[in-house]
């Protein structure tokens, strides 16, 4: 362990921090207007800390269940402060996505909120031995109460728990695109550098109102350490609804938000958008997937110069990039299709497939070194190994960098088309899809063909009240992009599948239209 005199500053020891002072401003609102002081959150974590400590035999792994309450920030935070690594379970999972995490994370505590989750709590006890501990957020049920045997500690200043930086902090899950989820151990390390990113490189409004849509459990609590510690607040909507959306920004004067590019269309495609008084938003942080740059184009003239891109992934959470409201440049669809510079808190390099970098300007997989890492995929030394083959961290995006430093991301590796025996960039076909007019969404797939190997396929979500040909869009890409780029077909649906994080869902598409 690192001499204590040198050591690193841990999450947790930010977030006493942010708590253990000016203990009465407002930190969380809820859409039903339910508020929480600073002072009433630090209480409840120091108590819900003091009463997982004492459970016995003592749980070392818990897994939080939830939809957006006010009492998930403080429990998320007292296992941490407990010494309790966490995972969090997707609301929007399925049993059988559940018992797979808690076997494979060595689960054995489980927090859920009772008021939605009372029946699988009770399924999991039948079918998850390993649980040892039930507490539920609510009255009490198969689990024991969180209030109650909270209760019974009395309320003290926080203190983080002393830990090593390389030690585990919490197991976050992947979204098993590509087979079955990985464990995405999670250092203490970690967790600071993306708290210290957020606080260093995110272009932050001077009064900070944050809006929260995304699971508290995941990425709607992404940002709340730093947010804690700039003296800002959050307000909680129970999901994600466009009208919900705009109704709590005008109504508390929303200053920022986090959203999936997904979240950004509903809004500026729904019919009620113009309704609503938008102005007091200054800043929208987005990120987790791809941005088409004639849809981002539309969004900065609906709302204003207040996009600010991030880019990183579950195994580099947040920021290995970021692209700045300024750096947004309208008239260029290149720089729209960024996701912005490296942050000067990690190393970043576009490699070939044998860890060398690539030439100026050619495409090569984003490899990043730095702090902000992760420690490995849980029990999985093999993927491990591959993932940092060659002392490098692989994402599996391919990137080309401008001369003037950005990244432009073409595609993940693994849904790169081959066809022929050329590549095919899936983004690179998107984006020309989506600068139609008619075209609100695009998704592009390979599918099997006895002569090519695989053949570009589109699929394609029209704008309210619009019509296109297949023909048409063939004949567009074919003129921007060449013949080998122009999809052999073209299917209209209604909306793209989209995963739990907001993601389109190529995996599901793939799996549709795969004969």
């Amino acid at each position: 362990m690192t001499n204590p005199i040198y050591q690193s500053i841990l999450g947790t020891e930010l977030v006493a921090h942010a708590l253990n002072r000016d203990l009465d401003r407002t930190v969380v609102v809820l859409a039903d207007g339910t508020k929480q002081s600073a002072g009433e959150l630090r209480d409840a974590i120091s108590r819900a800390s003091q009463a997982f400590a004492a459970l016995s035999p003592k749980p070392l792994r818990a897994a939080m269940l939830a939809k957006n309450r006010v009492e998930v920030p403080a429990a998320m935070n007292a296992l941490s402060f407990a010494g309790i690594v966490a995972t969090s379970l997707h609301p929007m999972g399925a049993i059988e996505d559940y018992l797979y995490v808690i076997e494979d994370a060595e689960i054995d505590m489980l927090v859920y909120d009772g008021d939605h989750f009372e029946d699988m709590a009770a399924q999991l006890k039948e079918r998850a031995p390993r649980i040892k501990h039930f507490v539920v957020i609510g009255p009490e049920g198969v689990g024991q109460s969180l209030e109650r045997i909270s209760s019974a500690y009395q309320a003290a200043p926080l203190v983080a728990p002393p830990a090593d930086p390389e030690s585990l902090a919490r197991i976050a899950y992947s979204g098993g695109t590509t087979g079955k989820p990985k464990g995405i151990m999670v250092t203490h390390r970690g967790m600071a550098t993306s708290t210290l990113i957020q606080l260093t490189e995110w272009e932050w409004p001077s009064e900070i109102r944050h809006l929260v849509c995304a699971p508290l459990s995941h990425a709607g609590a992404s940002v709340l350490t730093a947010i804690l510690l700039k003296g800002g607040s959050v307000v909680v909507l129970p999901g994600f609804d466009p009208v919900s959306f705009m109704e709590a920004v005008q109504k508390h004067r929303i200053t920022s938000v986090l959203m999936v590019p997904t979240m950004v269309l509903a809004l500026i495609d729904h019919p009620r958008f113009a309704e609503f008084d938008l102005s007091s938003l200054e800043v929208v942080f987005y990120g987790a997937s791809a941005f088409p740059a004639a849809r981002l184009k539309d969004a900065i003239a609906k709302l204003g110069p207040i996009f600010f891109q991030f880019y990183g992934q579950s195994e580099a959470p947040m920021s290995v990039t970021v692209m700045r409201r300024a750096d947004h440049l309208s008239d260029d669809p290149l720089r729209l299709s960024s996701c912005g510079r490296p942050t000067p808190w990690v190393r970043v390099a576009l490699m070939d497939d044998n860890t060398k970098p690539v030439p100026e300007g050619e495409p090569g997989e984003i490899c990043v070194q730095g702090p902000l890492l992760m420690g490995g995929y849980l029990n999985k030394p093999e993927e491990t190994a591959q993932a940092f083959e060659g002392g490098w961290l692989h994402t599996g995006d391919v990137a080309i960098r401008s001369a003037d430093g950005f990244l432009r991301i073409v595609d993940r590796k693994k849904d790169m088309i081959v066809t022929g025996g050329f590549n095919v960039f899936a983004r690179e076909v998107e984006d020309v899809l989506t600068d139609h007019s008619a075209v609100s969404q695009a998704a592009v797939i390979g599918v099997p063909d006895p002569k090519w190997g695989e053949t570009v396929k589109a699929i394609v979500v029209l704008a309210r009240g619009e019509t296109v040909s297949a023909d048409e869009l063939i004949a567009l890409v074919r003129e921007r992009k060449g013949p080998v780029q122009a999809p052999k077909s073209v299917e209209f649906i209604e909306a793209i599948p989209l995963s739990p994080l907001g993601k389109p869902d190529k995996k599901a598409l793939r799996a549709i239209y795969k004969a």
